[in-house]
């Protein structure tokens, strides 16, 4: 495989070997292989493969390196003259991959 799209998390990515890739939270432990069946896009050898939606049998294998969560997102709310302030904060997992 040189080159391909993944559908992981309602996102696409386009992944190649070697790549990390920080992507929404997937089930696993650090150190386990994972597999994403949902292939959209295939090159290799210079023979691109276009799935209609997915390539069949095609399958992108990664490595889980971490699972975290990323840096604090500040959410504040505010109408003015109402009295009205709502400050909340919030941080997202993710899981940090290694495409093989």
């Amino acid at each position: 495989m040189d080159l391909a799209i993944i559908k992981t998390g309602a996102k696409q990515y386009k992944v190649a070997p070697g790549q990390k890739l920080k992507i929404e939270k997937i089930e696993g432990k650090e150190g386990e292989k994972v597999s994403f069946d949902e292939v959209l896009l295939l090159v290799e050898k210079g023979k691109t493969q276009i799935g209609q939606p997915r390539v069949s049998g095609a399958k992108v294998s990664a490595k889980i390196l971490q699972q975290d969560k990323d840096k604090k997102v500040t959410i504040f709310k505010y109408k003015s003259k109402k009295r009205y302030h709502v400050k909340r904060g919030h941080r997202q997992p993710f899981s940090l991959v290694e495409i093989e």
